[in-house]
């Protein structure tokens, strides 16, 4: 599989757990996720739903979080080939982020370093 294809694991992950992740797709090409653009685009059910309604109506109250202090990753643990479950400081960890899906908010998100 060629390192372009979506699905293809990345080369190296650096968590800094109060900055996010830098994901080193290749030799080349590297990309930042912070810390709370991970934890607001999660690909949990309860965050995707919530994105859809915040679509729907502008004016939905968005749950405040348990946290004390700022956002911060706790952990990232390894699901198969395929994915990383990143737990937040605030509770959340149901959120499945496949490389695929990780690629998908590199592209949309952030620019190459």
């Amino acid at each position: 599989m060629e390192p372009t294809q979506p699905d293809t694991p990345p080369r190296h992950l650096d968590v800094d757990r109060a900055q996010g992740l830098t994901i080193h797709w290749d030799e080349v090409v590297q990309h930042t996720l912070s810390v709370a653009l991970l934890r607001r685009h999660s690909p949990s059910a309860d965050m995707r739903e919530l994105r859809a309604e915040m679509k729907r109506n502008p004016f939905t109250v968005v749950p405040s979080s348990t946290a004390s202090g700022p956002l911060r990753i706790e952990a990232v643990e390894p699901i198969g080939h395929y994915a990383v479950r990143i737990r937040f400081s605030d509770g959340h960890d149901t959120g499945i982020y496949t490389w695929r899906y990780l690629r998908e908010l590199c592209a949309a998100h952030v620019k190459p370093s």
